[in-house]
């Protein structure tokens, strides 16, 4: 269990003073901290020139005005965020989130995130990310556009292919991309490909981009089991969430030979001990947009839907759990039913979806724990994949970004693997992710100077 060095005190103590209410970043903060005590005591020059004072703070932070009109003729407003955190490694690169629970704290949390995922990747990419409070359920595509090019009216003066390179995250798809793509065009008067990535597949995309974040994780998966003699084939999976990343991760998940058994969306979830279909799943969520409940309407068999008022999908007993949902979506509660139920392994394939609290639970219980900022960073590798094929005026098969997806997941598997082991903690996968991200930041900054 991590415990914070007292070297390390006066930093989060002054990052707890300075952003008040961010409990999110409060967390992420802490998290990565607590990791780097063995890290400064061995390596003291971590602690010279307030290199991680600095790490700590965004070089940039945007908030903006969003006006936009709405079908009936209604102005409506919104809150805009950019977080451009650290820019050491390359360009800033993270998503951009539309999601009626976005706030500063939330947007900084996920680009301090962003910053180690991005390091893990070994490709030359910052971190930040971005966002805003609109959500865009029910909304028409007329108000979507409307709200996109507000949006990227006040965001294009902030980015570019070689400043800031802006991706998808939730609320935000290749629909929404292309708006704010076309708006970026129409203000530079260029056609600057790699500013934006996730695009669609006419205009400068990427195959394999969507599959990315749900195969990287899967991938990242099968490798840890393999270090410890197992593999994914017979598994049992639940995962949580039908969004992009949970209907890609079940899909891989299966191609290797595990059974999914339980998944959910926001009214509940559904299990079936002899495996669900997850190309019936797929349909109903990506296509025909229903609740997962409309499973059970669908299939014969001894599936069984249940509203989050039943209880939790990691209730169900599985071999490996995904949480592929939101942050802080299991909690210790949830862990200790886990671990008592016989899980082997735990895959973030969401940003922080388990507290810290839960965290401990998996590492104390035996569990092997993938932290997010590692098994989630298929994603932003695929899209710096998407860059270069932009910078080169290039296109590439599916089958070779997926193979590169592959072998920079593996490799993001087996920097985590050896500094864990190089800091006497072997199997801690969360302590080799924070490590690994630092290391590589922190010697860029050093190298770079105060700035």
């Amino acid at each position: 269990m991590s415990h914070l060095d007292e070297k390390l005190e006066p930093i989060l103590h002054d990052v707890l003073q300075r952003n008040p209410g961010e409990t999110e970043f409060h967390q992420s903060v802490r998290e990565v901290l607590e990791s780097l005590g063995p890290v400064v005591t061995k390596h003291p020059s971590y602690l010279d020139q307030a290199l991680i004072e600095r790490l700590c703070e965004p070089e940039r932070q945007i908030i903006f005005r969003v006006p936009w009109v709405d079908d009936q003729g209604q102005v409506r407003i919104n809150r805009g965020f950019r977080v451009q955190f650290n820019s050491a490694l390359g360009p800033y690169k993270g998503g951009t989130r539309f999601h009626p629970t976005v706030n500063v704290g939330i947007i900084k949390f996920l680009a301090f995130q962003q910053v180690f995922k991005n390091g893990l990747t070994g490709m030359p990419i910052g971190g930040g990310k971005g966002g805003s409070d609109f959500d865009p359920k029910g909304r028409s595509d007329g108000e979507l556009m409307r709200f996109c090019q507000s949006f990227m009216t006040e965001l294009w003066r902030h980015i570019g292919e070689y400043t800031d390179v802006p991706a998808g995250d939730i609320g935000v798809g290749q629909r929404e991309i292309g708006y704010m793509f076309g708006q970026f065009k129409r203000l530079t008067n260029r056609y600057e490909a790699g500013v934006l990535t996730g695009k669609g597949l006419s205009y400068g995309g990427s195959l394999a981009r969507s599959e990315a974040t749900g195969y990287g994780a899967v991938y990242f998966a099968q490798r840890m089991l393999e270090q410890h003699g197992q593999g994914l084939e017979g598994m049992k999976i639940s995962v949580s969430g039908t969004g992009n990343v949970a209907l890609h991760a079940m899909q891989k998940a299966v191609e290797l030979g595990a059974t999914v058994t339980a998944c959910s969306d926001s009214s509940g979830y559904i299990h079936d001990p002899d495996g669900l279909d997850v190309g019936l799943i797929c349909d109903i969520k990506a296509n025909r947009n229903e609740r997962i409940s409309a499973y059970t309407k669908d299939v014969r068999g001894s599936a069984t839907f249940y509203s989050h008022d039943s209880g939790s999908i990691w209730d169900v007993p599985c071999d490996c759990g995904l949480p592929c949902a939101t942050q802080n979506e299991l909690d210790h509660h949830h862990a200790r039913t886990l671990v008592n139920n016989g899980a082997i392994a735990i895959i973030e394939g969401a940003n922080m979806p388990c507290t810290s609290q839960a965290v401990r639970v998996f590492q104390t219980g035996g569990v092997l724990f993938a932290p997010g900022k590692a098994a989630n960073a298929g994603g932003v590798a695929t899209s710096a994949l998407e860059m270069q094929q932009n910078a080169s005026r290039d296109s590439w098969s599916f089958e070779k970004t997926n193979q590169r997806l592959e072998a920079i997941m593996v490799d993001i598997h087996d920097r985590c693997h050896d500094m864990a082991a190089e800091y006497d903690d072997p199997g801690n996968y969360a302590l080799g992710a924070n490590v690994g991200g630092f290391v590589r930041v922190a010697e860029a900054m050093q190298a770079l100077g105060i700035i």
